[in-house]
């Protein structure tokens, strides 16, 4: 990395926080800049998707104004430094792979996941497995938190055979939601929901899908296709709202048909 370049965002973010820089920026905490960090992340990951390489470049500058927000108003107030960060993120690539930087060995992804993982106990000092499933970070999106926290209790073999288990596990997990739903048990409802949610996760995970792209793709999947039938039902001259169910489920139907989603 070029240090000048870094240096000049650093110089430039400490004359935002000044007394006689901006009043938002000085305004800014740890706590009050979390939404932003979380946005930018997410703004980056769909210029990935778009494979927009210039939007890359401008939403990873972004991320990385976040990254060094953070270390200014650390250094301010003496919590640590941008240089902290960059050393620390260093040394754990350094540490964590000895099989490029010592005289481990590891030839295959699985191998280096293995070490990875077996190095992150020993530095968190993390002495069983659950606490292992409880080091997974509570803020995390559900669908991720449970994806990471059923893959690391895989690592000590507690998981399905096969698939067909893990059918047999979600038809469970329905039935009983449904006989919650039928006891109008909001409670109840909300937990059969939530068994119903990990069950498929786990499916997802055993399928090597992961379970957060999936749902993303199924939501924007569903929002083309709803305005192929809004698009669809002015042509016909009506209103959506006027509309039967049968009647948009026709369209919708058209628009699986057309595949109106791949030309979004």
């Amino acid at each position: 990395m070029n240090e000048g370049k870094l240096d000049r965002l650093i110089d430039i973010m400490k004359i935002l926080r000044s007394e006689t820089g901006c009043p938002w920026d000085r305004e800014q905490t740890y706590d009050s800049l979390k939404r932003y960090f979380i946005e930018e992340t997410y703004e980056y990951l769909e210029a990935v998707d778009l494979n927009d390489k210039k939007k890359m470049v401008e939403e990873l500058g972004d991320v990385l104004l976040q990254v060094v927000f953070h270390g200014v108003i650390a250094a301010e107030n003496g919590d640590f430094t941008m240089e902290d960060v960059i050393n620390g993120i260093c040394d754990k690539l350094i540490h964590r792979h000895p099989h490029v930087f010592g005289n481990v060995k590891a030839d295959t992804s699985d191998q280096v996941l293995e070490n990875w993982e077996e190095i992150k106990k020993k530095e968190k000092g993390l002495i069983n497995q659950a606490s292992v499933l409880q080091d997974v970070p509570k803020n995390l999106p559900a669908l991720m938190r449970s994806y990471k926290v059923q893959q690391k209790a895989a690592q000590v073999g507690f998981d399905w055979d096969n698939t067909s288990d893990v059918f047999a596990k979600i038809r469970e997990e329905i039935d009983e939601l449904e006989q919650e739903v039928l006891n109008s048990s909001k409670t109840g409802i909300e937990e059969e929901m939530g068994d119903v949610f990990f069950s498929v996760v786990n499916l997802s995970r055993f399928c090597k899908v992961h379970p957060e792209l999936s749902l993303t793709q199924s939501t924007n999947k569903f929002i083309k296709r709803f305005e192929y039938i809004e698009k669809k039902a002015a042509e016909l001259g009506k209103n959506l709202n006027d509309m039967t169910l049968s009647e948009m489920d026709e369209l919708w139907n058209e628009a699986k048909m057309n595949k109106c989603e791949e030309n979004g």
